[in-house]
């Protein structure tokens, strides 16, 4: 059941190690209010795997169960199954990955699970790079931004994947976009995805990332919020795959965003019209699939 209300306790301690204005560790601390103490935590190699700090300190008071870069679906599942055997229907298992874990290397096992229908919440936190090992470009990265190995002028030249489409054709009961920067409808989405107790419920959380983003720490939430207020980053709900429900829409240009990050600056304004145009497309593809 989704609730007016979020609880007051705090499932994260303040002494994690993620950098000054990490997106990741504001998603984490909204997440975990919505879902609660009956939560498990899957989590693979990504920044989270050293936010929460070494074993046996942990910046998380809920169980977290560290596994392989590639994994992540595939130990939900099997922890899952082992709780399921002890009959334990009341904890909530909870896959939490890096876009580098979940676009890329995580995707098989991910695919895998969702098209089992495996009963668990997959949660994507989006920074658009491998920042944990330095800001190397995923297929999450966006067209036009520089990382530490699309140098120069070799910036992206293609377009970010389109996940949540991706995981909306396997059909699973609820797929949805959050965003650090929208903390209300971030926890609503968590509450509905854990009152829904069956199949796989995939969450892309935006999450800002100040160091691989080039922008002032104290911009980690402006910027994010830039991103949904221009419609780079949507905010939106689809149910079985397709009932679309958009929660958002923006007014603002994209050049606003663009502007305030370090790894656009290298963009022409004819570049940049380029990227508007393709998010007026993707925007009006969006209206399309909600009539």
């Amino acid at each position: 059941m989704i609730t007016e209300t979020i609880s007051d306790s705090e499932y994260m301690s303040s002494g994690h190690v993620g950098c000054p204005g990490c997106g990741a560790t504001i998603a984490m601390k909204l997440a975990l209010r919505a879902l609660g103490e009956n939560t498990m935590m899957v989590i693979p190699a990504c920044c989270w795997s050293i936010i929460a700090g070494n074993y046996p300190q942990s910046a998380l008071k809920v169980p977290v169960l560290h596994t392989g870069f590639a994994t992540t679906a595939a130990a939900a599942s099997g922890l899952r199954a082992a709780l399921d055997l002890k009959g334990d229907k009341l904890t909530t298992v909870v896959g939490w990955a890096g876009d580098g874990g979940t676009f890329d290397i995580g995707f098989q096992a991910l695919s895998g699970a969702a098209e089992r229908c495996e009963d668990f919440i997959y949660v994507c936190y989006d920074n658009e790079a491998y920042m944990n090992t330095g800001v190397q470009r995923s297929s999450s990265t966006p067209y036009g931004a520089r990382t530490t190995t699309t140098p120069g002028d070799s910036w992206k030249r293609s377009h970010k994947k389109n996940i949540v489409e991706a995981m909306a054709a396997h059909r699973v009961p609820y797929t949805a976009t959050a965003s650090i920067a929208f903390p209300d409808d971030l926890i609503r989405k968590f509450q509905k995805a854990v009152s829904i107790r069956e199949g796989t419920r995939f969450l892309h959380v935006y999450a800002s990332c100040p160091t691989g983003w080039g922008v002032p720490s104290e911009y980690s939430v402006k910027v994010a919020r830039m991103a949904v207020q221009s419609n780079f980053f949507p905010l939106y709900e689809v149910e079985g795959g397709n009932r679309y429900t958009i929660n958002f829409q923006g007014n603002r240009p994209v050049r606003d965003y663009l502007r305030l990050q370090g790894r656009f600056r290298h963009l022409t304004d004819d570049q940049i019209s380029q990227i508007q145009e393709r998010v007026d497309d993707d925007w009006a593809r969006l209206l399309a699939k909600c009539k």
